[in-house]
């Protein structure tokens, strides 16, 4: 976000930067799953978590914290 507090493209370019990582990450990890390889599931399910949290410490540094589920 800008200094202002407002969205800006820079925030919306590395927003959109995390959002296809972690898709591509689940991609590789849904494809772990229905090939039965448990292996690759593994590490594949480490990277997704990985890049999730790479994306909730983004907009944590930009004062926006996601809401929980039930809460």
């Amino acid at each position: 976000m800008g200094p202002n507090g407002v969205v800006d493209d820079a925030f919306l370019r590395r927003y959109r930067e995390l959002l296809d990582a972690e898709d591509a990450a689940f991609d590789e990890l849904e494809h772990a799953v229905e090939d039965g390889d448990r292996a690759h599931y593994e590490q594949d399910f480490a990277a997704w978590r990985a890049i999730v949290a790479r994306r909730i410490a983004f907009l944590e540094r930009q004062g926006l914290v996601p809401g929980r589920v039930g809460s």
